[in-house]
């Protein structure tokens, strides 16, 4: 049985950045308007070589996510089911699924703007700050994941990705990779 803890930052993460509509569910579409979205904060315009690499990654996100947990088959992962799905995640997150490993590696090159393989605050605050959040709490959320470090690497932030997921404890740095200062 999740936690309400660990259900309320699940939900955040569905809610935030995949059921934008508020419809309780997300589809395909969704994902569809996540790329369309992430395009338009980076300047990538349709048929752009960014665009298409985008949308395709996150169109794989979708495939995987719904064989996984579209547990009734309706074509929409509800968000009662992306909770069952990553309470399994959390029994053993180092057997992570293929499309749990690329939204992962997404999430750090998109926030790598600079590329150079490193998340610093600035990068960080504006992806979430583009996706309605607050700039000032995702600066917060930012020092509290980087532990005061001017910036997050890729394997710390693969290490914070799994905590995200499994952790009881919230004041783990990994709690707040997801732009939200507190739950």
């Amino acid at each position: 049985m999740v936690s309400d803890f660990r259900k309320k930052k699940l939900l955040h993460l569905f809610n935030k950045f995949f059921d934008r509509d508020g419809s309780g569910s997300v589809d395909k579409k969704d994902f569809e308007q996540a790329a369309e979205n992430i395009s338009k904060l980076r300047g990538w315009k349709q048929g752009d070589a960014k665009y298409k690499e985008t949308l395709d990654t996150l169109l794989k996100v979708w495939d995987g996510l719904q064989s996984v947990a579209d547990a009734n088959k309706d074509g929409e992962v509800t968000g009662d089911e992306w909770v069952s799905m990553w309470e399994a995640y959390a029994k053993n997150p180092s057997s992570a699924y293929d499309w749990q490993n690329q939204y992962c590696k997404f999430i750090f090159q998109l926030e790598d703007a600079s590329n150079d393989g490193a998340i610093d605050s600035e990068e960080f605050s504006t992806v979430y700050a583009s996706f309605g959040l607050n700039k000032d709490e995702a600066v917060a959320a930012f020092q509290k994941m980087a532990k005061g470090k001017a910036n997050v690497s890729w394997p710390e932030f693969q290490e914070l990705w799994k905590e995200y997921f499994v952790t009881e404890d919230p004041n783990a740095p990994g709690n707040f990779i997801f732009g939200r200062s507190s739950f």
